[in-house]
């Protein structure tokens, strides 16, 4: 008792499977920051941000 069941579309479901989809493939192509980091002993490749010192 007091439970709420909550209906999901058909088509919700898929969307949400083809996001998490999309996701992975995107991480096995471009690994997150950190992920790259530990796999590899050189820093991740990223812009570098180069200011002015007292700026």
């Amino acid at each position: 008792m007091g439970e709420v069941i909550r209906f999901v579309s058909k088509s919700e479901r898929e969307r949400a499977r083809l996001i998490q989809e999309a996701r992975a493939i995107y991480d096995s192509i471009f690994p997150p920051a950190n992920s790259a980091a530990e796999a590899q002993d050189e820093p991740a490749i990223g812009r570098t941000f180069i200011g002015r010192d007292g700026e």
